[in-house]
């Protein structure tokens, strides 16, 4: 059973328990973050079904820096060359439950 969430402009498969590391997202004062915009919902082997009324609710694990990326700008001939370094900050949460239609799935 898994759901398919969007958030911070990517879309991602989720199901009670995982960790996921996404874009940073603002929690609640208790650690907790509701995602609205469900896009699909699966329950079972073979049928995936668009969600009426739907959320996913997961608890804040932790916030942090990703790898450094390098961004290198060469033009040949023209001793031209730039270096460029970037890390992207992720929130990393924990899906706790997802609930669609009034029943609800958590983690066991």
């Amino acid at each position: 059973m898994y759901a398919v969430i969007r958030t911070g402009g990517k879309q991602y498969r989720v199901a009670p328990g995982d960790v996921l590391k996404i874009e940073t997202a603002a929690a609640n004062q208790d650690g907790q973050i509701e995602f609205s915009e469900v896009l699909a919902f699966s329950g079972e082997t073979g049928s995936v079904v668009k969600p009426g009324a739907a959320k996913v609710l997961a608890s804040v694990e932790g916030e942090g820096r990703g790898d450094k990326i390098l961004v290198f700008h060469y033009k040949r001939k023209k001793q031209y060359k730039k270096l460029q370094g970037h890390r992207q900050n992720f929130t990393q949460i924990r899906i706790q439950e997802i609930q669609i239609d009034g029943n609800s799935y958590r983690a066991q």
